[in-house]
C-alpha cells in the first residue's frame, strides 16, 4: 500500500502555457509525491514568451479558499507566487498562520515575469518585513533582492542578521557566479554551486524550483537538504529541453 502523502498547496497565478504559476507547481507536486492543491491568485493570458493580460482574484475569494481547505486538510506547506500588493500578500499569510500556526510558507518573490511584467511594487518596508516575519523562506533572485532590500550586501544579512526568514538567493542572475546559490540560514550561509551539465533557460523556472522546495519540506527534509535537492529537480528541468517550456521528471 502507498503511504499517505503530505498535503501542499499553491497559492499562485494561473499560466495557461503550463510553464508558470499553479500549473507548474502542480507538476512539480506530483513528481515529488506529495498531494499538490492550489488556489489561484490571477488568470492569466500568456505564453512562454508574451505576457498580454492579468486578471487579478478578488482577496475575499482567495481567503474563503483558504479556510475551506484548512478546515478539511493538513496542510504541510504552502507555496505563494503572484499576488498584485504587500496587503494582499499579508491577509493570506495572516489567514494561513492563523489558521495552522506550525505550516511552514514559502514566498517565491515573483516581482516581474520573465516577460517583463510587473506584478507588486514594494514601497511599505515595515509592513514588508512584518510579513517576512510570518515566513519561513523566501526565493529571491539578484534583481529581486535588490528591489526587497535596496542596501543588500552578504554581511548585512549574515551578521546583522535584521530579516527575520530563510532567504535562498538564486544565482542565475550572478554574474560573477552563474547559478551558484546562497542559503541564508539564521547563524551561516551555505553555498549550493551548479552541476556541469548545460542548462537553457525556462520560463517559470523560480515556480519550480520554490514548489520542489515546499514538496521536500512537506516530505520533511531541514531547509538545508529541501533546497539542495531542489536545486538537483531545477537543474534537470533546466537541460530537459532546449525551449522554453521543459520536461518535469524526478530520475
Amino acid at each position: 500500500m502507498p503511504k499517505n502523502r503530505p498535503y501542499v498547496l499553491s497559492i499562485a497565478g494561473f499560466d495557461p502555457s503550463g510553464g508558470a504559476g499553479v500549473l507548474a507547481d502542480i507538476k512539480t507536486f506530483e513528481q515529488h509525491q506529495v498531494s499538490g492543491f492550489a488556489i489561484s491568485t490571477a488568470n492569466t493570458i500568456q505564453t512562454e514568451n508574451h505576457f498580454y493580460e492579468i486578471q487579478w482574484t478578488d482577496l475575499d475569494f482567495v481567503i474563503r479558499s483558504i479556510e475551506k481547505l484548512f478546515g478539511n486538510y493538513k496542510i504541510e506547506v504552502v507555496k505563494i507566487g503572484i499576488v498584485p500588493s504587500l496587503e494582499y500578500l499579508n491577509q493570506i499569510v495572516s489567514t494561513i498562520k492563523y489558521l495552522s500556526p506550525q505550516t511552514q510558507i514559502i514566498w517565491d518573490t515573483v516581482l516581474k515575469s520573465s516577460t517583463q511584467f510587473d506584478f507588486i511594487s514594494i514601497k511599505n518596508k515595515e509592513l514588508l518585513m512584518e510579513i517576512l516575519s510570518k515566513m519561513d523562506l523566501i526565493t529571491p533572485n539578484y534583481n529581486e533582492i535588490l528591489q526587497l532590500f535596496p542596501d543588500f550586501t552578504f554581511e548585512k544579512l549574515s551578521i546583522k542578521n535584521q530579516i527575520s526568514t530563510t532567504i535562498l538567493l538564486k544565482g542565475g542572475h550572478n554574474n560573477a557566479a552563474i547559478g551558484t546559490d546562497y542559503l541564508f540560514l539564521k547563524n551561516e550561509i551555505i553555498e549550493l554551486f551548479p552541476s556541469e551539465n548545460n542548462y537553457y533557460e525556462k520560463h517559470g523556472s523560480g515556480c519550480v524550483l520554490s514548489s520542489a522546495i515546499a514538496a521536500n519540506l512537506a516530505l520533511k527534509q531541514s531547509k538545508e537538504e529541501a533546497c539542495k535537492n531542489a536545486k538537483i529537480y531545477i537543474e534537470k528541468y533546466l537541460s530537459s529541453t532546449s525551449t522554453l517550456i521543459g520536461y518535469h521528471y524526478v530520475q
